[in-house]
Formats: structure tokens, C-alpha cells, sequence
């Protein structure tokens, strides 16, 4: 017997969430330290300045870091209009932080964030709404702190092009980088934008047409599929006032400046940086953030080591590349941990809830 397609869909999304998933970027990111250990780094340099390091500052990284992860947990509550309890939300941030780590940035991860709002007991269509609009929040801060870091900056956000080299994506220069994936989501998010929340039926009237071209025939389907999804979760938006708007906004907000802050932290751990520089600093990380949401690595391994080393490489030399990896020690591999341990027990328990409401209905 085939299965449903909706059962076919969870199929995906629990072997995208498989603790199994955590080896692929561990593995990659393993494997640049040693490289980065060999190239760029200086062993009696990395002795010498870890043990110089402020434990005030890495302290207030961790706390900025606790910060940022209570913002999202407040977000995700407001925009589900508290149909999460805070344990739940817990649950949410956690499983989407992982679900983040282990897929690549530039596929995303609304499927998984769907599935996993939907087995915490919200309806499939309330779910995709919410994860909609959250992502509709984030693509907005990234368009609007962009261009804004670079005017008041006065184009010194941009780091000198000559560290790069010719690795990569990088080699066709960084600001080609930063603006192609900054058209990219500026394209994706006006035209998700007209549909979730203006013309949902035009949206997908729209993607059906694009895809009626012979060489993009084959999408046809997975378009039509997500033109029903918009519809579906614009319906369920319906008749929310202004103020979740706002609160929405603001949350967005405060959580992304608590994550870019927390790079000023660890910095400022190891060196003295005026205050001009700290906004530099807060600017640049912007920045990288966007050109990171096009990487093809999960969670964006090995790329964001890299441009953090390039990114604030005027500010501690060389020593930018031990930063990036001190950085990514703090935000990145403590979820790969965190959804290995939890997963499981999650699935197990919210699994048990779904059938006793699913026996409570028979």
C-alpha cells in the first residue's frame, strides 16, 4: 500500500531530523579546523590569548546567547497567539535550531518547523501560517538592517576583497556575493509577501504560469503544491490586528540584535574595541549573515568559519580564525547536541499525545 502523501512528507522531515544527520557537519567542520588549525592558526598565539581572554566578556556572550534563545521562545509563542506553553516553546527552539544546523541554509527549513509545530498540537494550517510569518519577519529585518548597515557605515561594512583570495563562492568577489543573495531574498520575500498576506490565489495562479514554461514543467507540481500551502496559511492569518504585527516586528528584532551582539562579545573578549568599532562590527555581521543564507553546507559549515575569519580579520589578525571557531563552539554545535538528546524523547512523547487525541476523537 502506498503511502498518504502527508505520511510520505513526515517520512522526509523525521529522516531530515535523524540524530544520525549530526555525523555530515561535525565531519565537514572537523575537517576545516584541522585545515584552519594548519594554515591560520599559531598554537603558542592561541595559548597566549585564550588565556588573556576577559572571562566578563565570554560570560556575557553566553548570557546575550541565553537572551537571544528566551526572544525566540517569546516570538514563537506571540505569533502561534500562545497556543504553545513556554515548555513547548522550549521544545520548538531547540528542534528548529537543530533542524537548521543540519540542513543546508539556501534549502531552508519550512517543512521541518511546520512538522514540528504540527506534532506540538497546532492544526497543519495554523502551522505553516505561523512559520510563514516568521520567516516573512526575518527576510524583512535582513532587507532593511542590510542597506542600512552599509550607508552608516559609509561602504566600510565591507571588508577588504583581497583576504579572500579565490575560494569559492567567494572568488567572484564579496560584494557580488552579498548583493546576489541579497536580490535573491528581496525577489523571494515581495513576492511571498503579495501572496501570504494580499493575493493568495493570484500567488498561485502566478507560480502555475512560471512553471507551465517547457524546461520548468517539471516543478509544475511542487508549485501548485505551494500555491494551495500560501492559500491555506493566508486564510488562517485572517483578522489578526495590528498589534501582533508589532509585537511580531519588534521580537524579530530584538532576537537578531542579540544574535549579532554576541559576536561584539566575544571580540571585545580579546581585544579593545572603541565604540565606533563595535558598530562596525555589529554592521559587518549583518552582512555575513545574508551571504551565509546562500551556503549549500549544513548550517553553513565551513563557509561560516570562513568569512567570520575574513569579516573581522582588521580587528584580531589572524586570530579571527580561532573567533570563528570559539563562536561557532557557542552557537552552532550545542544545538547539533542539544536535538540529538532531545529528539527522540520529543518524537516519543508528542507521538503519545497525538494518538490519545487521536482516541479521544473515535
Amino acid at each position: 500500500m502506498e503511502l498518504h502523501q502527508s505520511e510520505i512528507e513526515q517520512k522526509k522531515v523525521l529522516q531530515t531530523l535523524s540524530p544520525a544527520k549530526v555525523i555530515l557537519p561535525v565531519f565537514i567542520g572537523l575537517a576545516y579546523i584541522v585545515y584552519d588549525f594548519y594554515n591560520n592558526m599559531n598554537p603558542t598565539e592561541l595559548v597566549e590569548r585564550f588565556s588573556q581572554a576577559s572571562a566578563i566578556w565570554i560570560l556575557m556572550a553566553v548570557v546575550v546567547l541565553v537572551i537571544r534563545d528566551a526572544g525566540y521562545m517569546y516570538r514563537i509563542r506571540h505569533v502561534t497567539q500562545k497556543a504553545l506553553s513556554w515548555k513547548s516553546s522550549v521544545y520548538v527552539i531547540l528542534l528548529w535550531e537543530f533542524s537548521s544546523a543540519v540542513t543546508p541554509s539556501a534549502v531552508g527549513g519550512t517543512a521541518v518547523a511546520v512538522f514540528i509545530l504540527n506534532r506540538e498540537g497546532i492544526s497543519f494550517g495554523k502551522s505553516l501560517a505561523y512559520v510563514m510569518v516568521t520567516a516573512l519577519l526575518d527576510n524583512t529585518f535582513f532587507l532593511i538592517a542590510a542597506p542600512l548597515a552599509i550607508v552608516f557605515s559609509q561602504g566600510s561594512v565591507f571588508p577588504d576583497e583581497s583576504q579572500f583570495g579565490d575560494f569559492g563562492i567567494l572568488s567572484m568577489g564579496l560584494k557580488v556575493t552579498f548583493w546576489a543573495s541579497y536580490f535573491l531574498i528581496f525577489v523571494y520575500n515581495v513576492f511571498f509577501a503579495v501572496g501570504l498576506l494580499f493575493k493568495p490565489e493570484a500567488f498561485k495562479w502566478f507560480l502555475i504560469k512560471v512553471t507551465s514554461i517547457p524546461f520548468l514543467k517539471r516543478w509544475q507540481h511542487a508549485a501548485a503544491e505551494s500555491g494551495d500551502e500560501v492559500i491555506i496559511a493566508s486564510a488562517e492569518l485572517k483578522g489578526v490586528g495590528g498589534g501582533y504585527w508589532w509585537k511580531a516586528g519588534l521580537s524579530t528584532l530584538f532576537v537578531w540584535t542579540a544574535r549579532y551582539f554576541m559576536v561584539n562579545c566575544l571580540l571585545e573578549a580579546f581585544t579593545d574595541i572603541s565604540v565606533s568599532g563595535h558598530w562596525l562590527v555589529f554592521a559587518r555581521h549583518i552582512l555575513m549573515w545574508i551571504i551565509m543564507l546562500i551556503s549549500p553546507t549544513p548550517g553553513a559549515t565551513g563557509l561560516a568559519e570562513l568569512v567570520f575569519g575574513r569579516f573581522f580579520y582588521e580587528f584580531i589578525g589572524s586570530f579571527s580564525h580561532a573567533v570563528a571557531q570559539f563562536w561557532r563552539l557557542f552557537t552552532y554545535y550545542p544545538y547539533l547536541l542539544a536535538g540529538a538528546i532531545i529528539l527522540p524523547r520529543w518524537l516519543a512523547k508528542t507521538g503519545l499525545r497525538k494518538k490519545n487525541m487521536n482516541s479521544d476523537k473515535t
